[in-house]
């Protein structure tokens, strides 16, 4: 089941004082990208945030407990975010930018015709 538009458009609104968050739909679900780095997950209306030392150290701060889970089968675990840090706006921001903070910046792919192109 996907999650749904307006649950969505509420993970962004509590995200609004970031920079550049975009939300794009993926098999039904979503990846949150902030500055072009994917750092979160929307998968069956529940918001799972990609697992750093700069994550786990913010919600140790914001002193909530860690609950890791599979956003979809076979996945590697996430951080599932209960509905107290969905609702703190400033909780959920710092964690969202210590997160994709913490994450490197994706190497731009070079295309097929790029390749010929050069060789």
């Amino acid at each position: 089941m996907g999650s749904q538009a307006s649950f969505v458009e509420f993970i962004l609104d509590q995200l609004s004082s970031c920079e550049d968050v975009v939300a794009k739909k993926m098999f039904g679900e979503y990846a949150l990208y902030m500055s072009g780095k994917m750092f979160a997950l929307i998968c069956d209306d529940q918001l799972f945030i990609k697992p750093t030392t700069a994550g786990q150290q913010r919600l140790t701060q914001l002193q909530t407990a860690v609950t890791e889970a599979q956003p979809y089968p076979q996945a590697k675990p996430w951080y599932l975010i209960d509905s107290d840090l969905l609702e703190d706006r400033d909780g959920l921001t710092t964690l969202a930018r210590a997160t994709a903070n913490a994450l490197p910046v994706p190497v731009k792919k070079t295309s097929k015709t790029t390749k010929k192109n050069q060789a």
